[in-house]
């Protein structure tokens, strides 16, 4: 996920797709945000993009469980062996983007002695701002299926456990640790346990509130945890 100047058109209306805005020519927010990748990198870039879009369309006329990889391949006109050298299960087609490594790169990037919570708050609300913006549609039908797929679900876990282990690695350098030790690791797994928790919760309610502002409510409970609340009588 990143923070990059070309927010600022997204940050105009937060959690709002604008409708005027160009489409990428790459397919790619990615992609676009890293213009010094090679022409071999932004192919790659490309093919996932295809495959995943292809596999979007095809749940939406028939559903994730009547969709198959050989019909992925064929509208994403690839091979089969092609989807799975991209993608090694169905649901990574699903859950797999882009960002992890921009993420990755923006954490390193901000400013030294600012606590690691603050900035993944800003890099994360960034990355939603242009995910918001430039693939709404894709985004929706991202979160609503794993809410509604047990096998999604079941996949997204192996997945954040996946992303915790290469944050935990960026967050021991940024906190001047030599190691991973366990404070590093239980910090990681909150924020992207309650992230991932954020977006069910989202999928759940049809949507309805805006992304943005329940990510914001996500950060502050995680820097100032649970008040205390009247007990029902």
């Amino acid at each position: 996920m990143a923070a990059t100047s070309r927010t600022s058109a997204a940050a105009a209306s937060p959690g709002r797709a604008d409708p005027a805005a160009p489409v990428d020519p790459v397919d790619s927010v990615a992609a676009s945000l890293q213009p010094q990748l090679s022409l071999r990198e932004r192919k790659k870039i490309k093919t996932r993009t295809a495959i995943r879009r292809a596999t979007y369309r095809l749940i939406a006329e028939q559903g994730y469980e009547a969709t198959t990889v050989e019909q992925i391949a064929e509208a994403a006109e690839v091979s089969p062996s092609t989807v799975f050298r991209y993608f090694p299960t169905k649901e990574d087609i699903v859950l797999t983007d882009e960002f992890d490594p921009i993420m990755l790169r923006e954490l390193r990037a901000r400013p030294a002695g600012e606590p690691p919570l603050e900035s993944l708050r800003h890099i994360i609300t960034e990355a939603i701002r242009l995910s918001l913006l430039h693939d709404r549609e894709e985004t929706l039908q991202r979160t609503r299926l794993i809410a509604e797929v047990p096998a999604l679900r079941a996949r997204m876990m192996e997945s954040v456990a996946d992303a915790s282990r290469l944050l935990c690695d960026v967050l021991a350098e940024r906190t001047g640790r030599e190691r991973v030790d366990l404070e590093v690791r239980v910090f990681a797994m909150a924020v992207l346990g309650a992230l991932h928790e954020t977006t069910v919760y989202w999928a759940e309610h049809n949507h309805e509130d805006d992304l943005l502002e329940l990510i914001a409510r996500t950060m502050t409970t995680l820097s100032e945890g649970l008040t205390l609340g009247t007990r029902p009588t």
